[in-house]
């Protein structure tokens, strides 16, 4: 199973979801706490489905009942949580490395 570029907003998205590996969250809840818009979490969602490492499921609902549009739901695979650990490691150590080897890159400093 390979493994997504670990640009910081994909450190965001599994560091949200990873709070929770058993929970279900729908988009805007992942956006929220993740502090990312949606343009910009969806294509990473879907890079995470096609890895295997979420699964989705569309909301059973009407939406003229409800109001507002279905929400569809992601949630990590078991596999999926535990190629993220791996791989937000292997981010937080690159980056790690990357400090120590070029300090005005690490700390923003200008």
């Amino acid at each position: 199973m390979s493994a997504p570029r670990m640009t910081l907003p994909t450190q965001l998205v599994l560091r949200t979801l990873l709070e929770r590996p058993t929970h279900e969250f729908y988009g805007l809840e992942i956006c929220s706490a993740a502090g990312l818009a949606s343009g910009t979490i969806h294509p990473i969602l879907a890079r995470l489905e096609r890895l295997g490492w979420l699964r989705s499921r569309w909301e059973e609902l009407d939406p003229h009942e409800a109001g507002r549009p279905r929400r569809r739901y992601y949630s990590l695979t078991a596999d999926g949580a535990e190629q993220a650990r791996v791989a937000l490691a292997r981010a937080h150590t690159t980056a790690r490395t990357l400090g120590a080897l070029r300090p005005d890159l690490a700390g923003g400093n200008a």
